[in-house]
C-alpha cells in the first residue's frame, strides 16, 4: 500500500472541494423524464428535470420498454462475447442497417458507447502520413480518439472557417495521404451548431473527409431528426453518434459511413474488437426508439417550442444566455463556486440542474447548462423560470 499516493489524492480532492470544482451525484429513484424523483435525505422528492439529454422524452416510452423486454426474452440478457467471436446477433445488424438508412450511409457499426465510437474511429483509418484538423471545442472523446492515432494534428478556433482554411493550407503543404476535418455537429456546452455548409465546402476544396459527431443533433435537427448535415441539406462523410440521448437514452454509440470505412473499423477498431457486444435489450429498444424518432415531428416541434419559451422567460428575467436555437441553453454565471451555489439553490427549489465549470468548460465561463425535453410541460417550465428568478435574485445574479 502506498500511503504517499493516497495522501496526494486526498489533497487533490480537498483542493477540488475548496475551489468549488468537486462533482457530486444525486440518486434518482424514478424513470428518466421531465419530472423525476430524487432521494433527498431518505425521502423521495419530485424535481423538474432540466439537465438530461432526453431531448425527445423517449427514455421512459412504453413502446421502447416493451421492445427491450421482447428482445431480452428472445435473445437473453447479454452476449458474453465480442462481436467477431460469437457476439453478433441478427438484431445488431438490423440496428446498424437501420441507422445507415436513416443517415444516408452505406453501413454503420455499433459501439458500447459514443465515447468508444470516437475513441475507435481515427486510429484504424489514419497514420503518420495523414492529417487531422480538430475544432478547439470538440468533445473530449474526439480529442482522446485523435491522441490514439499517429496522424499529424491541427487545432482550429471554434467554428472559425478562416482559421480552419489556414490550418488546411498548412496541413496540405506537407502533402498528407489523407485529411480529416473533425467537428461536433452541436457543441455540447454552448449549444452552437457547426457551420456545415462551409465545412463541406472546405472539405471538398482540400479533398478531405468531414467527420461529424452528431450526438446532440441526431433525432433533433434536420428532416426526421437526421442531424446537423441534414439540417443544412448537406452531407458528412463519417457520422459518429449515440443511442444514449434522443434515441432512447440508454447506452451505445455508432459510426455511420461509406462501406470501406465501416469494413476497416470492423477489422481494426480496438474498442469494437475488444468490448462485449451491446446487450439485446438495448438493441431492441434502440430499434424502436429510432422508429419513434423518425416519426417524431410533433416531439421536435414541442422541443423547439419549449426552448423558445424558456429562453424568453430567462432573458426577460435578466439572465445572460448564450445565443442559439438548440435545446441546449447555457445560463452564464462565470464563477465556478457561483455555478455550484446556484445549482444547489435550484435543487432546494425542486429544480434538477447541474453547474458546469473548469475543466468541462474554460475557466471563468462557468454556467448552468439547461437542456429542454419534449417530456416537459409549459407549466413545469414556468415553475422552473420562477425558481431561476428567485435564485438569481437571492444570489444577486439578476436584480
Amino acid at each position: 500500500m502506498s500511503e504517499r499516493t493516497y495522501r496526494r489524492l486526498r489533497a487533490e480532492l480537498a483542493s477540488l472541494e475548496n475551489d468549488g470544482l468537486y462533482k457530486r451525484e444525486r440518486p434518482i429513484t424514478s424513470p428518466q423524464s421531465g419530472q423525476i424523483r430524487v432521494d433527498l435525505n431518505g425521502t423521495n422528492q419530485p424535481f423538474i428535470n432540466l439537465c438530461a439529454n432526453n431531448y425527445l422524452g423517449l427514455a421512459d416510452h412504453p413502446d421502447i420498454i416493451a421492445a427491450a423486454k421482447t428482445a431480452m426474452d428472445a435473445y437473453g440478457y447479454g452476449m458474453a462475447s465480442v462481436r467477431f467471436i460469437c457476439g453478433t446477433l441478427d438484431l445488431h445488424r438490423q440496428l446498424e442497417q437501420d441507422l445507415a438508412d436513416f443517415l444516408g450511409m452505406d453501413d454503420a457499426i455499433l459501439y458500447a458507447a459514443a465515447f468508444d465510437a470516437n475513441g475507435g474511429v481515427f486510429e484504424p483509418l489514419l497514420a503518420v502520413e495523414d492529417a487531422i484538423l480538430s475544432d478547439s471545442l470538440n468533445h473530449a472523446s474526439i480529442i482522446d480518439g485523435i491522441r490514439l492515432c499517429k496522424a499529424q494534428r491541427y487545432r482550429y478556433a471554434n467554428n472559425n472557417m478562416t482559421d480552419l482554411e489556414a490550418k488546411l493550407d498548412e496541413a496540405a503543404a506537407a502533402s498528407p495521404r489523407a485529411i480529416v476535418i473533425a467537428t461536433d455537429g452541436v457543441f455540447s456546452m454552448d449549444g452552437t451548431i457547426a457551420n456545415i455548409p462551409e465545412l463541406r465546402r472546405l472539405a471538398d476544396k482540400y479533398d478531405a473527409l468531414l467527420l461529424l459527431d452528431d450526438c446532440h443533433a441526431t433525432g433533433i435537427l434536420g428532416p426526421q431528426g437526421r442531424g446537423t448535415a441534414a439540417h443544412f441539406n448537406s452531407r458528412a462523410d463519417i457520422i459518429t453518434g449515440t443511442l444514449g440521448k434522443s434515441l432512447g437514452g440508454a447506452a451505445g454509440g455508432f459510426v455511420a459511413a461509406a462501406q470501406p470505412v465501416i469494413d476497416m473499423l470492423r477489422q481494426r477498431s480496438r474498442p469494437y474488437l475488444f468490448s462485449n457486444a451491446l446487450p439485446p435489450m438495448l438493441v431492441g429498444g434502440a430499434i424502436k426508439a429510432l422508429q419513434l424518432a423518425r416519426a417524431g415531428d410533433e416531439l421536435r416541434d414541442a422541443l423547439r417550442g419549449h426552448a423558445r419559451h424558456f429562453r424568453t422567460g430567462l432573458s426577460e428575467a435578466g439572465f445572460r444566455l448564450l445565443d442559439g436555437e438548440h435545446p441546449i441553453i447555457p445560463v452564464m454565471l462565470d464563477e465556478a463556486q457561483l455555478a455550484q451555489d446556484f445549482a444547489n439553490r435550484l435543487y432546494e427549489l425542486g429544480i434538477f440542474v447541474t453547474g458546469f465549470f473548469y475543466p468541462v468548460v474554460p475557466r471563468d465561463q462557468a454556467r448552468i447548462r439547461v437542456q429542454m425535453s419534449a417530456a416537459l410541460s409549459t407549466g413545469q417550465l414556468d415553475r422552473a423560470i420562477a425558481a431561476f428568478t428567485q435564485a438569481g435574485r437571492e444570489l444577486r445574479v439578476i436584480k
